[in-house]
């Protein structure tokens, strides 16, 4: 037996409080969903054999009204030929063909308010039925995210995480040791010879520019004082 056995407990259905009360909301929803579609699939059956059934009867009534007219011709035609006998007959059959019209009309009637009740318990049961698949939709985005948090949080409370971050500092300190150790051989040792000539001769290099710039700075202050001194020409 399905979630609902009535269209009206599903229309009438609130879906909150049903999930709220289920110890398996995913399964109670999708089982919902189910339910409202094989019930949806059978509203629209009946639907579609009311509107059969409702032309069938249309085509029934247009008939009726063809024959009443058909026999108020022939009752008329009876006159016509002074049989009366035979035009009260025909009458006779044409109140039989409308009185038959009037109890089809009651049946279209019938069949218009089936009809219409068939399309409001569609309408609201395709509403359900959105309604329920937002709903899946928004419990499964809620279910993955709750799932990668986590996953998330075990990770972070693993312990097999803090033991790797350990090792990776055990790993940071045998290499600070070894490097420790490189450098503790150069303590104490003075510069060897090439090291001393390459000093000198980067000494010497500095002291060489040093020595032309002060001599081009030297050219240019006696230029300039040499220019100062020159007499003005006077204009004759």
């Amino acid at each position: 037996m399905g979630i609902f056995t009535r269209l009206s407990d599903i229309i009438n259905s609130n879906l909150s409080a049903m999930l709220e009360k289920a110890e398996d909301p995913e399964k109670i929803i999708r089982l919902m969903i189910q339910e409202m579609e094989e019930t949806l699939v059978e509203v629209r059956s009946g639907a579609a054999r009311v509107i059969a059934d409702r032309k069938e009867a249309g085509r029934t009534l247009t008939r009726l009204s063809d024959a009443a007219s058909e026999w108020q011709r022939k009752a008329e035609l009876a006159l016509t030929k002074d049989r009366e006998d035979l035009a009260r007959g025909a009458l006779f059959e044409k109140a039989k063909m409308e009185e038959t019209s009037q109890l089809l009309e009651h049946d279209l009637e019938a069949l218009d308010t089936a009809l219409g009740k068939h399309d409001e318990d569609i309408s609201k049961l395709e509403a359900k039925l959105r309604e329920a698949k937002a709903k899946q939709k928004t419990m499964q985005a809620r279910q993955q995210s709750a799932e990668q948090q986590l996953r998330v949080r075990r990770q972070f409370h693993d312990g097999r995480v803090d033991a790797a971050f350990a090792r990776f500092e055990n790993m940071e300190r045998r290499i600070d040791n070894v490097e420790g150790e490189i450098e503790a051989f150069d303590l104490g040792k003075g510069k060897s010879l090439s090291e001393e000539i390459a000093d000198l001769e980067a000494d010497h290099a500095i002291e060489g520019e040093l020595a032309a710039l002060k001599e081009r700075l030297a050219a240019q202050s006696t230029k300039a004082a040499k220019g100062a001194k020159k007499p003005a020409t006077s204009r004759k």
